[in-house]
Order: C-alpha cells, then sequence, then structure tokens
C-alpha cells in the first residue's frame, strides 16, 4: 500500500504542489524547484546578459527571493509564471545598473543542446539560417524582443507571457506579430547586402 502511495505522489507532483508543500514547511523541497528551473532561468538570463558570472549571481538572487517569498504565492495559479516574474524583474534592474549595454541574442543559449543536436540532425539548413535569426533577434526592440523569447523559446503560452510582462495577452499577441514582421523586413535586408 505504501508503495501505491509513493508512487501516486510522484505522479502528481508538480510545481504548485511542490510550492505548497514547501509553504507548509517541508523547505527542502524548494531544492526541487531550483534544480528543475535554474538552467532554464539561467538560458532567460543570457538574453539580458552576457557575462555569465552576473547571471549565476543574479539567478541566485532569484531563487533566494522565490524562497523568501514562497508564502505569498498562490498556488492556484501557475509557479512558473510566478518564477519568471521574478526573474524578469531581477534581469531588468540588473539592466538598469549597466551601461553601454547591448543584449545578446544567441539562438545555442536558448534550445536545450539535445533539441539544438537533433534539429541540425533532422535539418542542415538551421546552421545557415541560425545566424539569421539571431541577427533579427538581436536588432528587435526590447518589447518585442522578449515575448518572442519567452514563447518560442521558454514555451510560456500567450497567457504566461502576459503574466510575466504583465501586459494584457493581446498586447502579447500584437507585439510577437509585429516582431515576426519586423524580423522579416530584417532578414529580407540582410539578403540583398549578401
Amino acid at each position: 500500500m505504501r508503495e501505491n502511495f509513493s508512487q501516486e505522489n510522484i505522479e502528481e507532483n508538480n510545481d504548485e504542489k511542490i510550492a505548497k508543500s514547501v509553504q507548509s514547511g517541508k523547505v527542502e523541497l524548494f531544492g526541487v524547484l531550483i534544480e528543475k528551473y535554474e538552467g532554464k532561468i539561467k538560458r532567460y538570463g543570457r538574453k539580458f546578459l552576457a557575462d555569465s558570472e552576473d547571471i549565476n549571481d543574479i539567478v541566485q538572487d532569484i531563487f533566494l527571493k522565490a524562497y523568501e517569498n514562497i508564502k505569498s504565492f498562490d498556488t492556484k495559479r501557475k509557479f512558473s509564471t510566478w518564477l519568471y516574474r521574478i526573474a524578469h524583474n531581477e534581469f531588468i534592474n540588473a539592466l538598469k545598473k549597466k551601461k553601454n549595454f547591448l543584449p545578446l541574442f544567441d539562438l545555442d543559449t536558448f534550445l536545450p543542446s539535445a533539441l539544438w543536436d537533433k534539429t541540425l540532425e533532422q535539418n542542415t539548413d538551421l546552421k545557415e539560417t541560425a545566424p539569421f535569426i539571431d541577427f533579427c533577434l538581436d536588432n528587435l526592440a526590447p518589447k518585442y524582443r522578449e515575448p518572442v523569447i519567452l514563447h518560442y523559446f521558454e514555451d510560456l503560452s500567450y497567457q504566461e507571457v502576459s503574466d510575466v510582462l504583465e501586459v494584457p495577452v493581446s498586447t502579447v499577441g500584437i507585439r510577437i506579430k509585429r516582431a515576426k514582421e519586423k524580423m522579416k523586413k530584417i532578414c529580407e535586408k540582410l539578403e540583398y547586402k549578401l
């Protein structure tokens, strides 16, 4: 009977249930959330900052803030959205402290290496298009770039992107649509120059 209970708990464990357990005193379970999201938050941070040492420090601060404020997390909502909102605020604050900062966009940063390798095996043309995608993303205004990154590379829904950026869902859709249009124009200009 205990075996079934344990298996049931493992299958039902999701971020919100883990967060609820942390809220009720099982603080050691917060490590499960860190393990799950640390790589994702670092990858997200590379969109803001080039220095990996800065990113690592800020990611530690993000998880510290999340831990300190876990009691305020509403477990009826998505933990990932709540965490990305904290990360967004921390990275924006770090940007404000930097001078002459140009955000970096590297496709390798946003696609997990296993997926990237698999994609390259299936589509050798991607090797040629990756620099174009990089360049196009790099030339988008941040208000267009961030929704694209969150939706396409971090796999957040429009609603989740809306929650992270604190803008209406319709605004997310409009910004992503405009970002695609702008990226297309940038790529077209590049083709003429080549």
